[in-house]
């Protein structure tokens, strides 16, 4: 199976690491979008500082590229402490997070990525330190075996997960605070767009911003990324200005259409409708008839597809609705798509 590599994956690529970083708001009421959470987590930081207390621990959930680090820095940020940062894949061992929860300071914030990939094992460990400020550190292996109760500093641990289903029920409700990132209207996306031309030293007017706003998939992570391919094509074919046209021959180059849809979802909703009738057909038929993982499918290609209203879940599986076969020039059945025909 192949690996998506596309421009518009809100996945984090190689060269998104250091762009980003420098793209971050520096405080909270800078970051765009997300009013609800960004008022909630405001409440919460005067609350705690009021008090003289950490922040409750806090779990971001929703699609990749939303903003669920950059939240966590800047709760670090605005409440004036450190953040240590790791990621489940990487946890592999009690050892691992008792170097990490032994060097935090009072108030110190641990952000771990990917929360519901950790072990269950850790999950148990990180139960009396969320709770009761103490880890259980293991002296010696076997039937004899001693731990001994050391405490620590109280913190608070952000956890971030694309896969909420996945967290077991005592981790979830070990968090004070869940919050769910959304995708982003096309008008909060113009006003990041806007903002990182400033930062990248690049004219846009409104209607180039808003043009690659709305290719953008909802995510600010592929708005940015299209922002800096667009920039290349501007400076070189456009004297360095990022109009409408600009963007939108930019953007058809990059094969991305009106919709934010990009090659590999034009392969899915194409396969449903030509080879599967337009469906409903399992995910791991479509899996295999496009060349990608089910798990890729499922998570990041399969919500976007179904918020624009070109794929549907069934009980039977996913189906072409009448708005995927219009956009793509094919007639739509006189009965409609069958979505659910043995439900």
């Amino acid at each position: 199976m192949v690996k998506r590599s596309e421009i518009t994956t809100p996945e984090p690529l190689g060269d998104d690491q250091g762009i980003e970083a420098s793209l971050r708001p520096s405080r909270l009421d800078e970051f765009v979008g997300q009013a609800k959470v960004r008022e909630n987590l405001q409440i919460a930081i005067e609350a705690a500082r009021q008090r003289g207390e950490p922040l409750d621990h806090a779990l971001f959930f929703g699609p990749p590229g939303l903003g669920k680090t950059t939240l966590a820095i800047l709760l670090a940020r605005e409440m004036g402490v450190n953040l240590r940062t790791s990621s489940g894949p990487v946890l592999e061992r009690p050892g691992d997070l008792v170097g990490l929860l032994t060097n935090l300071r009072k108030g110190d914030i641990l952000f771990i990525d990917e929360i519901h990939r950790l072990r269950p094992t850790l999950e148990e460990f990180l139960y009396p330190a969320m709770e009761d400020w103490r880890v259980d550190v293991r002296i010696s292996e076997g039937a004899h075996a001693e731990t001994i109760p050391m405490q620590i500093e109280p913190f608070t641990l952000i956890g971030a997960t694309t896969r909420y289903g996945l967290l077991t029920p005592p981790m979830r409700a070990r968090f004070g605070m869940v919050e769910r990132l959304h995708f982003y209207p096309p008008e909060d996306l113009a006003t990041i767009v806007t903002r990182s031309a400033t930062i990248l030293e690049i004219e846009a007017t409104a209607e180039g911003a808003a043009e690659i706003a709305r290719r953008s998939r909802g995510t600010p992570r592929v708005a940015n990324r299209l922002l800096r391919r667009v920039r290349d094509y501007a400076m070189v074919r456009a004297g360095g200005v990022i109009d409408q046209p600009t963007a939108q021959a930019a953007l058809e180059r990059l094969d991305v259409d009106e919709f934010g849809l990009d090659d590999m979802d034009k392969r899915i909703l194409s396969a449903i409708i030509e080879k599967f009738g337009g469906g409903p057909v399992g995910l791991n038929t479509v899996a295999v008839a496009v060349g990608e993982d089910a798990g890729t499918l499922e998570e990041v290609y399969e919500p976007f597809l179904i918020q624009q209203g070109f794929l549907q879940r069934t009980p039977r599986g996913r189906a072409a609705t009448p708005a995927a076969y219009k956009h793509f020039g094919f007639t739509v059945p006189k009965d409609g798509p069958n979505l659910f025909d043995g439900a």
